[in-house]
């Protein structure tokens, strides 16, 4: 698949959780419950898909690929056992507090998948000119 069609997939994908996600406003507690254990384990699905294929291209990608997913694992796994820990509070004060930090979570995830998307960009961009840069040397000493 060429990287310009992976950042179609990327598009699509984000569309589908903006409509996911505008859809949940109108649910009960139960379904919504049920869309956060989905999405849930969607989210680390992808990311045991993401740390195997990180495995099987070690030494093909940077490095620095590699310290970004492992830093983004340790991240999740923060994330989940705070949500985990905060879930068991049910004072109005605390309870306010966690919905105000998922939010702000949520939102800085937000910014970060974009800022994932613009490195994405970049990337797709620079292999494009990379590749053109090769076939030009093949085609001057061929």
């Amino acid at each position: 698949m060429a990287a310009s069609d992976d950042l179609t997939k990327l598009a699509t994908r984000a569309k589908a959780a903006e409509d996911r996600v505008a859809a949940a406003r109108d649910k009960a507690r139960v379904e919504l419950e049920q869309d956060v254990s989905a999405a849930q384990a969607d989210a680390q699905a992808s990311a045991e898909q993401l740390r195997q294929l990180a495995e099987a291209n070690e030494g093909r990608v940077s490095s620095w690929w590699d310290d970004t997913q492992r830093s983004w694992n340790q991240h999740i796994a923060a994330i989940r056992e705070h949500v985990e820990d905060k879930k068991t509070e049910h004072d109005l004060d605390r309870a306010e507090r966690r919905a105000d930090v998922a939010e702000d979570d949520a939102a800085f995830a937000i910014d970060f998948a974009y800022s994932a998307i613009e490195e994405a960009e970049y990337a797709v961009l620079d292999a494009g000119l990379a590749r053109l840069e090769a076939e030009e040397l093949a085609a001057k000493t061929g």
